[in-house]
């Protein structure tokens, strides 16, 4: 990324969010914002830029200010499991780089926090494991060498569903066994899905300026959707996924969580290296940003008839602002959902013993199962590691059938997507992110068969979830999802149709909403 690339970008997004903003609306807030002037709740990385250039405002008192928060705020929600002891030493590099004139781009001086299956040399990364609980990786993931290059201030990691969803068959979503469960800021006894719960918690409680969250399928989209905040999947190969602890290489990604889409696309031009394909063009926020595109909408009335009647309400809301509406299923799920898991129970075996193998403790997947037998901190929400248990004995990923499954998924899942978009001439699909958050219960597991983040999941395609309203006080998102390495012009729509629902409100923090809710 060129310095000229980043401050013309910066200027863009400055220039353009500005001009066309509109207040977000609040609700009782956890706590009043630590800083004069500033709202934590609605700022946005371009507004804190510009006050950092003119300097109304420092890294450093942005920083201890959510530091400050995270104290606070964190022990209601259990989304931040620790802080960075480094960070106001980031900040304070960065205070000196904005009175030299010298930032390296959009995210200087921003606090970012990290999921804690993202490689840290300095910081525990666990996955939520004791197993992992001991020294630290001995390098950065790849994505954190880009945020630590470009000033960001890396404030610390969060919680997440241990192994990221991906140990027990009826796992409870942001729990693990190094952080406890992590609980939905709107109602605390409801569940911030998984698997980037801790982040997704984060966010809305407004304990940091954006956060990563890793995706396989619907880890990054769910929790943003049900935490009613933003979450951007990238295409599969657009962020490194050097440095994360795996499921699958076919299907891992690391991507953007965010509580506006500009701050998502301007931390995805930093993970990516890539700010001239990233950046927002100035229609995405004007009034007109909708008008003449073409939008799918896939409804899944599975999700409930409150979510569906969401969903249309969203649709006319889109078609006010210009935008066709178009009803579309796309074609082949049945079959996508009776290949992905076979297929991610291979890979998993694969991964996870190569990324063990770099890492102290258990070295295999074998060596982990039996850590797990023995430590009965493992088992205080659940005891099942029914998926670990088959990925020991799947097929390995040399096998014939295998490679006939993967293959068939990659095939199928681009189609269901590309076929759709062509066959209605879409800008677009758009469809519910998520069920409103179910009651968080370690006996009965997840309530988590959500169908619409599968198609971009498995095809490597871009998805984003941006807050489409609510089912009682609970958070619905709408998932945008588009072709091969059209993040860019999802992001733009996303802008667009954020602009026009303005959806987003700030967490009460409600101990429960009663019975008969859903």
């Amino acid at each position: 990324m060129t310095k000229r690339s980043t401050t013309a970008l910066i200027a863009a997004l400055v220039a353009g969010f500005l001009l066309t903003s509109t207040p977000y609306p609040r609700a009782d807030a956890a706590e009043p914002s630590p800083l004069p002037g500033v709202d934590l709740d609605t700022v946005t990385i371009p507004e804190l830029q510009a006050r950092m250039a003119d300097g109304a405002l420092t890294s450093s008192a942005l920083t201890a200010a959510y530091l400050r928060r995270i104290e606070t705020v964190n022990p209601r929600i259990n989304a931040v499991l620790r802080t960075n002891p480094d960070a106001l030493r980031q900040a304070a590099a960065s205070d000196a780089r904005h009175r030299r004139g010298d930032t390296r781009g959009p995210l200087d001086g921003i606090p970012v926090l990290l999921k804690d299956n993202v490689n840290t040399r300095d910081m525990p990364t666990t996955a939520g494991s004791l197993a992992l609980a001991g020294r630290p990786p001995r390098e950065d993931a790849a994505l954190v060498t880009r945020l630590r290059e470009a000033g960001a201030v890396i404030l610390g990691k969060t919680n997440l569903s241990e192994w990221a969803n991906f140990r027990a068959a009826k796992p409870t979503s942001g729990w693990s066994a190094v952080g406890g469960q992590t609980h939905n800021p709107y109602v605390l006894d409801r569940n911030p899905c998984g698997s980037s719960a801790g982040s997704a918690a984060a966010l809305a409680a407004s304990l940091a300026q954006v956060a990563i969250g890793t995706e396989t399928d619907g880890s990054i989209v769910c929790p943003a959707g049900m935490n009613g905040v933003v979450g951007h999947k990238p295409s599969l190969g657009l962020v490194s996924r050097a440095g994360l602890v795996p499921i699958s290489a076919e299907q891992d990604t690391a991507g953007p969580m965010a509580r506006n889409v500009t701050d998502a696309a301007l931390t995805l031009a930093v993970l990516s290296g890539d700010a001239a394909l990233l950046g927002l063009p100035d229609e995405a926020t004007r009034a007109g940003g909708l008008r003449g595109k073409r939008v799918g909408l896939w409804r899944l009335p599975s999700l409930g008839p409150d979510v569906d009647a969401l969903m249309t309400r969203t649709a006319e809301r889109l078609r006010g602002a210009g935008a066709e509406v178009v009803e579309v299923t796309p074609p082949y799920q049945q079959r996508l959902a009776e290949l992905e898991f076979p297929a991610l129970l291979s890979e998993f075996r694969r991964d996870i013993d190569a990324y063990l193998a770099t890492r102290d403790g258990p070295r295999d997947l074998a060596a982990l199962i039996e850590f797990n037998r023995a430590h009965p901190a493992e088992r205080t929400c659940f005891a099942g590691q029914e998926l670990f248990e088959q990925a020991l004995t799947a097929p390995a990923t040399t096998d014939p059938a295998y490679r006939a499954q993967r293959a068939e998924l990659r095939t199928l899942s681009r189609r269901s997507v590309d076929e759709t978009m062509a066959a209605h001439r879409l800008d677009a699909i758009a469809a519910p992110t998520n069920p409103p958050a179910w009651t968080t219960d370690c006996a009965r597991g997840d309530n988590d068969v959500i169908p619409s983040s599968t198609p971009a999941a498995v095809a490597g395609y871009p998805s984003l979830s941006v807050p489409a309203g609510f089912v009682n006080e609970l958070p619905v998102g709408v998932l945008l999802t588009a072709g091969d390495h059209q993040d860019a012009r999802l992001l733009a729509l996303g802008a667009a149709v954020e602009h026009r629902l303005n959806a987003w409100r700030a967490p009460r923090y409600l101990p429960s909403v009663g019975p008969g809710t859903p």
